[in-house]
């Protein structure tokens, strides 16, 4: 899966547009990244800028951004009507997808660190990031702003976490961490203003006060009224999407304005949205509507439509939603997404990859894409009509496993090319074969755990595939066979490129464990191939 970290680092300049767009050109040059947002305020003098990319790639954009910032805003002459301490004031890393939190802090912290190294600047960790309990918050370290930071930093409790504790006047001090992605979420009432807050106090965390608390965590809300649309808002913050979702504050919305019998006129986002959000408003009314939903477009589609999010402007998904404006959809990579011609020439050529890893994958999700087939071709006809409810059961998991397939096609390819990449590391000196052997080490451990990985999805197949084959349109009887031959055939490529990787892994506990796993996951798809392939020739007879 590809991974996604959304990085917002705020400049403390708001008001010169030259120097807006060098930051941003600064951005925009960096390979891998996409500036997705660039948002000035003349009266907080501070642009918010927003770009997304991989892990490495958002700190190279960040520490390019700030290196023009460092040359060019002077903090000794701002003002401003926003809170601030430096420059470059504050700049959190998001985990997007494909990355943890865990994963962000380590990335802030690299950040960090070479930010301090390199322009010579106190730099601050917040969030999960920080280092101390009383400084996790931004109003926490922010305390005394850019004004009271020169006392400030010879605290002993203030010592920053990178660079020294030597006051840069131009540059004041940087704070870096890790939040969660935040959803700035409409939803529009024919209503009052006075209605629409009084229902953001019913639903937002902190409610009316201590004693009475509002239903939604990690929520923030008011009321508001738009005269160009004559209609009000209650205006969200979504804090963490994980805890309370898009669809679980709209409907705790539409509750309240039926009681107080509003209309709900849909909803918007302000900004971007991430896939997963999306995707959650879907399974919710998939599950409540009892419909039969298999492709991410039409869950996308019907999440659009359920929540009204182009009730006042369009809501285009290539524009809005953050995997798609990276061009990174379900994590497909470069083979995944080409042309059976491509691949098959790809393979054939005088290269070690793509090889026998690639071509597992690829056979494997042939497999589990037939299995699905079989279940499409079955369900909502007529003669089969008593079986519906069997194959929404059985098709998901099945279509679940082709498409998550798909990525293996290529991370097989890359595990291999950062193997290669590691054994070609210099070794002339004794630090250069440490570095080489801990990189060499960790590059066989994927090329091992990216086999075996492809051996667990196979396995997840056996049992909704032995079903299909015994209630499945029997008409469709050869491509079950021919999808359980490829299930396997692809559980054996598998399991030789386990073994033939562990050439490479000392022996050792860890180096027997990935041998037993493999061994027994290739005895289960013999075993499931086999049963799969009995039910279609007991019905057949």
């Amino acid at each position: 899966m590809t991974k996604i970290v959304e990085c917002v680092p705020n400049f403390s300049e708001g008001r010169d547009k030259a120097v807006i767009e060098a930051i941003a050109g600064a951005v925009r040059a960096c390979h891998g990244v996409k500036l997705l947002d660039v948002d000035p305020g003349a009266s907080t003098n501070r642009t918010v800028y927003t770009f997304v990319g991989g892990p490495d790639e958002v700190v190279e954009a960040a520490l390019a951004a700030a290196r023009v910032a460092f040359a060019r805003i002077d903090m000794t002459k701002h003002k401003g009507s926003h809170p601030r301490m430096g420059a470059l004031d504050v700049c959190p890393f998001i985990p997007v997808r494909g990355v943890t939190q865990k994963e962000c802090v380590a990335i802030a912290a690299t950040f960090g660190r070479r930010l301090a190294k390199e322009l010579g600047v106190p730099v601050y960790l917040y969030g999960a990031a920080a280092t101390k309990d009383f400084r996790t918050t931004l109003p926490q370290i922010r305390a005394g702003e850019y004004e009271g930071l020169k006392d400030k930093l010879i605290q002993p409790k203030w010592e920053p976490d990178f660079g020294s504790r030597e006051f840069v006047p131009r540059w004041g001090a940087t704070v870096t961490g890790v939040r969660k992605f935040l959803i700035a979420y409409n939803i529009n009432l024919l209503s009052t203003k006075e209605q629409a807050h009084r229902i953001a106090l019913n639903l937002r965390e902190q409610g009316r006060g201590p004693t009475q608390l509002g239903r939604l965590k990690c929520c923030q809300a008011i009321g508001w009224y738009l005269e160009e649309q004559r209609l009000a808002q209650i205006s969200l913050n979504l804090t963490d999407y994980d805890v309370t979702p898009m669809h679980v504050a709209f409907e705790e919305a539409k509750k309240d304005a039926a009681e107080l019998k509003i209309g709900v006129m849909g909803s918007e986002v302000v900004g971007l949205v991430p896939l997963a959000a999306l995707l959650q408003a879907a399974e919710y009314y998939i599950a409540k509507e009892e419909l039969f939903i298999l492709e991410e477009e039409q869950k996308v589609q019907l999440a659009i439509n359920r929540l009204g999010l182009s009730t006042l402007s369009p809501f285009n998904p290539k524009e809005r939603i953050i995997e798609y404006c990276v061009g990174a959809g379900q994590g497909v990579g470069k083979l995944g997404r080409g042309s059976v011609e491509e691949f098959v020439r790809g393979v054939a050529a005088r290269t070690p990859a793509p090889g026998g890893g690639s071509v597992a994958a690829t056979v494997a999700a042939m497999g589990a894409a037939l299995g699905t087939m079989v279940g499409q071709m079955t369900f909502g006809k007529r003669q089969w009509e008593a079986l519906d409810a069997s194959m929404r059961r059985l098709i998901p998991p099945l279509h679940h496993a082709a498409i998550s397939l798909l990525p293996a096609i290529d991370a097989d390819t890359a595990a291999f090319n950062a193997y290669m990449d590691a054994v070609r590391l210099p070794q002339g000196t004794e630090e250069e074969k440490g570095v080489r052997e801990r990189a060499v080490k960790v590059a066989t451990e994927k090329t091992i755990q990216v086999p075996l990985s492809l051996l667990k999805a196979i396995d997840q197949t056996w049992e909704p595939l032995v079903e299909m084959a015994t209630v499945g349109n029997m008409n469709c009887r050869s491509d079950l066979q021919v999808g359980a031959r490829c299930l396997e055939a692809g559980a054996w490529g598998a399991y030789y490129n386990v073994l033939v990787n562990l050439d490479n892994l000392l022996e050792g506990p860890e180096r027997n464990s990935y041998l037993t796993q493999a061994e027994d996951l290739l005895q289960k798809a013999r075993r499931g191939c086999e049963a799969v392939l009995s039910e279609v020739e007991k019905r057949a007879e």
